[in-house]
């Protein structure tokens, strides 16, 4: 069964400040949905929003549901922030056993870990931890995951992987994703929505993100 989540009338007001006055949104199940703009327009916070974290006036909805705490409902969606949010002490064994996921499988695409099973987050690098927490959002249980800034701290070849895991996981739920290294984004997204001015565009083509002036591509 398709899914299918949906923000709509966020604004957004800082210090007098709109951040987000015209957004519209959709992600659904089998979809990568690629979230560009510059910094400062507002993506992580819209993605806060949809999340329940940041307050603010919107429509959150799943399958035409009204959903205002998100965050309650991990079946729903997960999110991963720009931060590490895993604690530091917590071994890998136990991050995996409370995400219910097979370590052994993880170890087969990134073989690197072999030895780290019973490893805390603490001995990893800053890249070794942003792709634990990567992988066991990516391959949890939810309906929709929302990733911002994924890419930070990988090396290319962790990319490339983490790229093929998307597209493999995105048959069995919608992902909303941003990061300002934006080919990453256009080249494994099936629809792209750029973020300027407070409002979101829906490109129909690469092209279009040069025309509303966000990057030369």
């Amino acid at each position: 069964m398709n899914h299918k989540l949906e923000a709509d009338s966020i604004q957004l007001e800082f210090n007098g400040r709109k951040i987000l006055s015209d957004v519209y949104i959709k992600c659904e199940t089998g979809n990568i949905i690629g979230l560009l703009g510059r910094n400062g327009q507002g993506k992580s916070c819209l993605m806060k929003i949809i999340y329940g974290s940041l307050k603010c006036e919107r429509s959150v909805r799943f399958d035409n549901v009204a959903q205002h705490e998100s965050f309650k409902r991990p079946d729903l969606l997960l999110y991963l922030p720009q931060f590490n949010f895993i604690p530091k002490a917590l071994s890998l064994k136990r991050i995996f056993k409370d995400f219910k996921l097979d370590y052994s499988s993880f170890e087969v695409m990134f073989p690197e870990f072999k030895t780290k099973y019973k490893s805390s987050i603490n001995s990893l690098s800053g890249g070794e931890h942003r792709l634990v927490e990567l992988y066991v959002i990516i391959k949890s249980k939810s309906q929709f995951v929302m990733l911002d800034e994924p890419f930070t701290h990988l090396n290319p070849i962790q990319i490339e992987k983490v790229q093929q895991l998307l597209n493999n996981e995105k048959q069995n739920k919608g992902m909303l994703i941003t990061d300002h290294l934006f080919r990453h984004i256009t080249t494994i997204s099936d629809s792209l929505y750029l973020l300027t001015d407070g409002k979101t565009h829906l490109t129909k083509s690469i092209g279009d993100i040069q025309t509303l002036g966000y990057a030369n591509v």
